[in-house]
């Protein structure tokens, strides 16, 4: 049966000024997008000026990851990266028809898995007391789903969607999941962190996932929209795998979304990364982020 493919063009530019001379400074970069058989990337090209050196290679978490050192004195850094990515159209519910059933709540792991999937059953390190308040918000969605597995995440996605405001710039990258819970408030990054801590609390592998989201450049959007860097989650479900969930916008993520990178949380999955060596100097940071969609329609052919 013939399945269509979404080309998606991303012209990523991230513009560092300082208002002093920086010595030299060293670059983490997740730029170029994940290569499997979900999408593929056809084409990937980095920029960086002044120029640097750079070395590419595949992180712990299998990550295409690009390390730049600056040598030379600058004040202003510009890192531009363009990709081709083409998005296999895999139906998100397709697990639905699978023969197996995903198991109910609570979870029960054999000691290798545990061992394997650890990084992504350990909450972030809050008080007690709102780890408490949070475990007891997720299994509020457990009880109303009578421990059903896939309804209960299905609920919280819709949830954080429809519950939760959008608002840019009202947290930062130190906002805890307890803030985002009691503010009823924030951004993607926030939404997806929200959604880790309560599936982790409940014994579910959660992971952060960066990349970017198409959605026609409507500016108008009050949501996630193509003009920023986007991030939603990845819940390992048995039987099935590394399932996408986008809180932000309330669905599935399929032929809109691309992945860059994946990790524990945030820091591991950040596009841009540094450090700075000299005199402390203030920064000034900008970002413009399109995601177009190439006008030729590819068609491939499952075998």
């Amino acid at each position: 049966m013939p399945r269509s493919i979404r080309r998606l063009r991303v012209r990523h530019t991230t513009r560092y000024a300082y208002d002093r001379t920086i010595a030299r400074s060293t670059h983490r970069l997740h730029l170029r997008p994940i290569d499997d058989w979900k999408q593929t990337v056809v084409a990937h090209q980095l920029k960086i000026s002044p120029r640097a050196a750079e070395v590419e290679y595949e992180d712990v978490f299998g990550n295409w990851t690009t390390r730049i050192e600056v040598n030379k004195p600058y004040k202003q850094l510009t890192i531009t990266a363009e990709s081709v990515v083409e998005v296999l159209d895999v139906d998100p519910f397709a697990f639905a028809k699978l023969p197996i059933r995903p198991p109910s709540i609570p979870l029960v792991w054999m000691p290798w898995e545990r061992t394997m999937l650890a990084p992504y059953l350990m909450p972030d390190e809050l008080p007690e007391s709102e780890l408490r308040e949070l475990f007891d918000y997720a299994m509020g969605f457990v009880k109303r789903n009578k421990g059903d597995l896939m309804e209960t995440l299905f609920d919280i996605n819709l949830t954080l969607f429809r519950q939760y405001q959008y608002v840019r710039g009202c947290t930062t990258v130190d906002t805890s999941a307890y803030d985002v819970m009691i503010q009823r408030r924030g951004v993607c990054q926030d939404f997806a962190n929200l959604f880790i801590t309560m599936a982790r609390l409940l014994g579910i592998p959660a992971r952060y996932v960066c990349g970017y989201i198409f959605t026609g450049n409507n500016r108008n959007n009050g949501r996630a929209t193509s003009d920023a860097s986007h991030a939603w989650v990845q819940l390992y479900i048995p039987n099935i795998g590394w399932k996408g969930f986008d809180p932000t916008n309330g669905v599935l993520p399929e032929v809109n979304h691309i992945r860059v990178a994946v990790g524990r949380h945030y820091l591991d999955a950040t596009p841009t990364a540094g450090t700075l060596f000299g005199p402390a100097a203030e920064e000034t940071l900008s970002l413009e982020v399109e995601v177009t969609e190439e006008p030729r329609v590819v068609v491939a052919h499952a075998s």
